[in-house]
């Protein structure tokens, strides 16, 4: 069994004229990225590894989850395969993940999260919101044989402001 935890970066600032890799969050995107955390954290879900993009705005969102989750920052690794928009590059990245690794979180960026939810998940979700958690579990145990799986958890911010 192979699950990834597929994480959108918060909601990010315009305020400043930066690159877009340097651009960073908002305190709404802050606020957001804690909230998800915790509420990760009560399902009891452990991750084995966790994978960032490159970009401030997803990098500090991952800190702020993994922080919130307790997660040990020595199984973790920026890698800018995830600084992709398509979906392309995330999907190859998880296929070639190491197998021994059984449960990974990535954080990442849209269009691609929400074309890779839907494209492996079985849940059709229009759009995946700043902050927004898709968990998706496969039945393999070969990371390069995942395709189709069942979406497991959706933890989306407006979800949890109700």
């Amino acid at each position: 069994m192979k699950t990834v935890i597929l994480m959108r970066h918060g909601k990010s600032s315009w305020d400043y004229d930066v690159s877009d890799k340097d651009r960073p969050l908002k305190e709404r995107g802050i606020n957001d990225a804690h909230m998800v955390g915790k509420t990760f954290m009560k399902n009891g879900i452990q991750i084995d590894f966790a994978y960032s993009s490159p970009a401030n705005r997803a990098l500090h969102t991952s800190m702020i989850f993994l922080r919130n989750i307790g997660f040990n920052l020595n199984d973790f690794q920026v890698t800018e395969e995830l600084y992709d928009f398509s979906g392309q590059d995330v999907k190859r990245f998880i296929q070639n993940l190491d197998n021994k690794l059984d449960t990974v979180a990535l954080f990442g960026h849209n269009y691609a999260y929400t074309n890779l939810a839907n494209a492996l998940g079985d849940q059709y979700i229009e759009n995946v919101p700043t902050s927004g958690l898709v968990q998706i579990e496969f039945d393999v145990s070969e990371w390069s044989k995942v395709s189709k799986g069942t979406t497991q958890q959706l933890i989306f911010p407006k979800h949890l402001k109700q």
